[in-house]
């Protein structure tokens, strides 16, 4: 059913979009151009999990109501340094079959005019510019959705009220939040937290770790020559390995060569053997994978029952920056 209007009031006006880096799928489109149209403002970045969980909803809605009134916009923020980089945004955006128009932000200028503090975050935009509902996070879908239906009814548009039905698949599944007992985890050392390789984190140095003789759940360690800096550790020396203790449904890692280096070989082991039906999109079942760019891979996807496992990643190839793990 509809929401009346009254229930949705004006939470402030379009701001501008000037501040565009670039722009992705279109050409610049500005606040006058929307004026007529309502739209949906999509704030993201390609690695976040929870935005890339939220994207086939996006996506479907953009797909379904774009001759109905609607324009999507996305606009992609980065978190890290190489989600700036076109080359790394344009191909992400293409392999997630992301069609709609997006505005680059590397400024943030764009984040920084509406005030914005997260990812993903959605802002719905009626004809006249004004925006009338936010949503943070994922989830509240069917809200959402029914919040467009009601914006485009209200400028005269017929529009069935049923919801779109979709089953999101691989690292766009919904996360297992019942069972999901591990968190976003930084590897950089200016996040990170639950580093056991003895002798801890030695900051902007290559320094060769160890293992610690076992890992308690969350914690997580290095063996091999890194050089752990801020944001991302970097592998010296072929053969370096990461280890985590988790307790998820889907374990994922943010990684890749840096950008003058070839692709990274890897291999993935859970509990010290291959992965096999435990594998996640980005591995085989003997948990051979390849890291050709930086972006999110998806390592372990495994059925209930969900316990604690060892997840281990041995690469092959030296030359691979490590970001975060995440969970779903």
């Amino acid at each position: 059913m509809l929401r009346h209007r009254n229930e949705f009031p004006v939470e402030g006006h379009l701001p501008t979009l000037d501040g565009a880096t670039a722009w992705l799928n279109s050409a610049p489109l500005t606040r006058d151009e929307l004026r007529g149209r309502v739209v949906l403002v999509s704030f993201g970045t390609y690695t976040c999990i929870n935005w890339i969980r939220s994207l086939p909803y996006v996506r479907a809605w953009a797909d379904r109501y774009a001759d109905r009134g609607l324009t999507v916009v996305g606009v992609q923020t980065p978190e890290f340094d190489f989600e700036g980089d076109l080359d790394n945004v344009g191909r992400a955006l293409k392999e997630m079959d992301v069609r709609y128009p997006v505005a680059v932000d590397n400024d943030y200028a764009v984040w920084q005019a509406f005030a914005n503090h997260y990812w993903p975050a959605l802002y719905f935009v009626d004809t006249e510019g004004r925006i009338r509902h936010h949503h943070f996070g994922e989830g509240d879908y069917e809200q959402s959705e029914m919040v467009l239906q009601m914006l485009l009814h209200e400028a005269g548009v017929e529009v069935d009220e049923g919801l779109v039905r979709i089953e999101p698949r691989g690292v766009e599944a919904a996360a297992d939040w019942a069972d999901l007992g591990s968190q976003e985890s930084y590897v950089g050392y200016g996040r990170a937290v639950d580093f056991v390789s003895p002798g801890g984190i030695v900051p902007e140095h290559g320094h060769v770790y160890a293992p610690p003789a076992r890992l308690r759940r969350n914690e997580w360690s290095l063996a091999g020559e890194w050089r752990i800096g801020s944001v991302p550790a970097l592998l010296v020396e072929s053969g370096g390995s990461l280890s985590y203790q988790f307790h998820a449904r889907a374990l994922n890692l943010v990684m890749g060569p840096t950008a003058d280096h070839a692709p990274v070989r890897f291999v993935v082991r859970l509990d010290g053997a291959p992965p096999g039906d435990a594998r996640g999109v980005d591995v085989d079942a003997r948990g051979n994978g390849t890291a050709d760019y930086q972006r999110m891979y998806q390592l372990i996807r495994q059925a209930p029952p969900i316990g604690d496992r060892r997840f281990e990643i041995e690469f092959l190839d030296a030359g691979v920056e490590a970001f975060v793990f995440t969970f779903g």
